[in-house]
């Protein structure tokens, strides 16, 4: 019997579809596969991936599009994560962050620095904070976990672009208005292109007043298992109280937060 605490997909613990077979561990091996791919996949990649019978192949992903969990791309017959499964995982996801260990390395992450901290990570075109903790201070910035921000002016947002495969990247920018928030918003492809590029260089994110003026922010990644981003975590303070230097000072802390976060992940 495989270990409790082993979990990588059954496919990775030499359980082929064929060798579990329940329809559960069939559904479970399908939805790993397009989950763990950056592209959509074909029906054909996804039988010979999974040594399953094609017939067998196209009544699981038949029914999982039946259930959203999955959905099809009919111009391409491909197949990508659907929108009820984004739904769960968001779920899912938001309350671990809070009944779990995560909410904690929040709250003393943000007792230690002084300032709001939160978690986020892609949902869709934007992004979502799965977990926020607030500061203490009058004069701040009032979201609630669960809100979603913009993408490409904001630090956790910058971040997660940044780590992107290119392909994909590209697919979410030119399906974006690139709105411009403040005169300090990017919103030239070329120029976003270059930040990127520097964020993977230096490590981190910085939002400079380029969401809402007055406002600074930093964001470091959150990584899996694998070594994969798959979070951002950023401090957020007034330009009055948090100049750019000093949140960079605050990186020790941040990265050291964020390494907790990985491990409960």
């Amino acid at each position: 019997m495989p270990d409790d605490h082993d979990i990588r997909p059954l496919r990775a613990r030499g359980d082929s579809a064929r060798e579990t077979g329940s329809a559960l561990a069939k559904a479970m091996a399908v939805l790993e596969t397009v989950i763990d791919d950056e592209y959509p996949v074909t029906l054909p990649d996804l039988a010979r991936r999974l040594d399953m019978p094609r017939q067998t192949a196209h009544r699981v992903v038949r029914q999982l599009v039946e259930l959203g969990l999955l959905q099809r791309d009919v111009a391409q017959d491909e197949y990508s994560i659907g929108a009820r499964m984004s739904r769960l995982a968001r779920r899912a996801l938001q309350r671990s962050s809070r009944r779990g260990g995560l909410h904690a390395v929040l709250v003393a992450l943000t007792e230690r620095l002084g300032e709001t901290c939160n978690l986020g990570i892609l949902d869709g075109h934007e992004v979502l904070y799965l977990d926020r903790v607030e500061c203490d201070w009058p004069l701040r910035v009032r979201l609630e976990a669960g809100s979603h921000v913009p993408v490409h002016c904001t630090a956790i947002g910058k971040l997660l672009l940044a780590h992107m495969a290119d392909a994909a990247r590209d697919r979410l920018l030119k399906a974006l208005p690139l709105a411009c928030h403040t005169a300090n918003t990017l919103t030239e492809p070329r120029a976003l292109a270059r930040s990127f590029a520097e964020i993977r260089e230096m490590g981190y994110s910085v939002n400079n007043e380029e969401f809402a003026l007055g406002l600074i922010a930093l964001a470091v990644p959150v990584r899996d298992r694998q070594g994969e981003v798959v979070a951002g975590l950023a401090v957020h303070a007034p330009a009055a109280r948090m100049t750019l230097d000093s949140a960079i000072a605050h990186l020790p802390l941040l990265e050291d937060a964020a390494a907790r976060i990985s491990d409960v992940l």
